[in-house]
């Protein structure tokens, strides 16, 4: 994982293990020609000397495979001078053969290294885009984040999540679109773009609803029609005042947030639904808001379902209230962290969904230690 706090994602073991792996080759070589040496004749283990070259494209450059197969060239000339009639000609040219396809397999692979390297830049330039840092805190409103990916090698997918400082107060979105791979990735960018341009103009949290809606539309009528019906997300708005005061929460069909308030948990279920993103056309385009006391000290957490959808090995979902409960008081960072940590314990380290998190806390207003 990236140990930044930001964005996360999980690591391929290193060290001695993939040492060992690419030592491979030659330890199979030493070994086989070892066998070869100290058994007798009639078992051949040298036949098994082009096995090494082969193993060699999987893990080496063109030109040390080449060599390795030069290697075992020469310990299958150094046994024909100790045990006469091993078949030398046969072995030896089977070596070549396999020498030369293992060397242009070596090459084909290289080149596709190359290109997935590549797609990573892109897909890491694409991220920062889609999820860039988030600032720690705005004003009065702490702010952190976390986002993890389903897949080991996954950079993006359609998990999002943003915070503007407005006029307005600190707006925050977070959202799951439908589907993944890059329709998904697409969707989820014509939504956050949306909201980091809406969100400073608009005095009331429908108009950018309204705007993201229309946004997605004029996306999915771009896509491939056999593709339309699937685009639409899930999306949550949240409106906290500076200072305090009333925290107001449009949510469109995403999983409800939960709120830590002096010591107690609430789940903040909406009062009257409201559609997922592009599917107002079939449900109506009726958006109700709701509003929550929001003060010094109380936090709020904000996920997606991957969140609550992590299974464990019995098929039961992970239960985020009564963890949360558990936890008892946590500053953001914190939070984040041990959910993180107990979402990949939980799934035995495998996840089935990406997984975004936003944790906000009211501290004390700019000047307010002053006053005091």
């Amino acid at each position: 994982m990236i140990r930044s706090g930001r964005h996360r994602h999980r690591r391929p073991p290193y060290g001695g293990r993939r040492e060992a792996v690419l030592l491979s080759p030659v330890i199979l070589t030493v070994f086989i020609g070892g066998l070869a040496f100290a058994t007798p004749r009639e078992i051949a283990f040298s036949r098994l000397l082009p096995a090494a070259p082969a193993l060699a494209a999987a893990l080496w450059p063109v030109v040390p495979t080449i060599l390795l197969g030069a290697f075992s060239l020469l310990i299958m000339i150094g046994l024909s001078l100790v045990y006469s009639d091993l078949g030398t000609p046969y072995t030896a040219a089977a070596i070549v053969a396999v020498t030369l396809a293992a060397a242009y397999a070596s090459h084909l692979r290289l080149q596709r290294e190359e290109m997935l390297f590549q797609v990573r830049l892109v897909a890491d330039a694409a991220q920062k885009v889609l999820l860039r840092p988030l600032p720690r805190q705005i004003q009065n409103v702490e702010i952190e984040s976390l986002y993890l990916a389903a897949q080991e090698q996954a950079r993006i997918g359609g998990d999002f999540y943003e915070a503007a400082d407005t006029p307005y107060g600190v707006r925050l979105l977070i959202g799951d679109v439908r589907g993944k791979g890059l329709p998904a990735v697409g969707a989820a960018s014509a939504v956050i773009n949306c909201f980091r341009e809406s969100a400073y103009d608009q005095p009331d949290l429908r108009g950018i609803i309204h705007r993201m809606e229309a946004s997605m539309v004029r996306y999915s009528l771009g896509t491939p029609a056999a593709d339309q019906p699937e685009h639409f997300a899930t999306a949550l708005i949240a409106e906290i005042p500076y200072g305090g005061g009333q925290a107001r929460i449009l949510n469109c069909g995403h999983p409800p947030p939960l709120l830590v308030q002096s010591g107690q948990i609430r789940v903040l279920d909406s009062a009257v639904p409201s559609p997922p993103l592009n599917l107002a056309m079939l449900l109506g385009a009726h958006y109700s808001i709701d509003t929550v006391a929001f003060d010094e000290g109380d936090q709020m957490l904000l996920y997606t379902d991957g969140v609550t959808e992590t299974r464990d090995r019995d098929g039961r979902f992970f239960p985020l209230p009564d963890w949360v409960r558990k936890l008892g008081p946590a500053p953001p960072r914190e939070l984040l962290d041990r959910l993180h940590e107990d979402l990949l314990r939980y799934s035995g380290g495998r996840l089935d969904d990406d997984i975004a998190a936003l944790a906000v806390r009211c501290a004390k207003a700019p000047g307010q230690e002053r006053l005091g």
